[in-house]
């Protein structure tokens, strides 16, 4: 059983690299430019300082969405469940922001 496994990965390994190479083939071939090659197609430099991203701020909004992710997971699944559970969990998740304030 395994060799026949084998076989059909070598196969489709093979189908693969001839239909990669017939590809490369017949596609057409561009011409490379100097303005083609900027980071952008229009052709301009834009200087690295416009495109620095504040990391510190993005992982805030990011533990933002995952806390009130989470809680709405959790609300969903506790519909069956008394209502001081829900509350609990959303006192303690309000908390968790509260604390995170300041951080932003």
């Amino acid at each position: 059983m395994w060799r026949s496994i084998l076989l059909v990965f070598i196969a489709s390994l093979v189908v693969a690299l001839i239909l990669f190479w017939i590809g490369g083939r017949i596609a057409p071939k561009g011409v490379k430019t100097a303005g083609k090659l900027a980071p952008y197609a229009c052709g301009e430099d834009v200087p690295a300082a416009k495109l620095q991203v504040n990391v510190e701020r993005y992982f805030i909004y990011a533990v933002y969405f995952l806390v009130f992710d989470a809680l709405a997971f959790l609300l969903a699944l506790s519909f069956s469940t008394p209502g001081f559970y829900p509350i609990l969990f959303s006192i303690i998740v309000l908390l968790a922001v509260a604390v995170l304030r300041p951080l932003r």
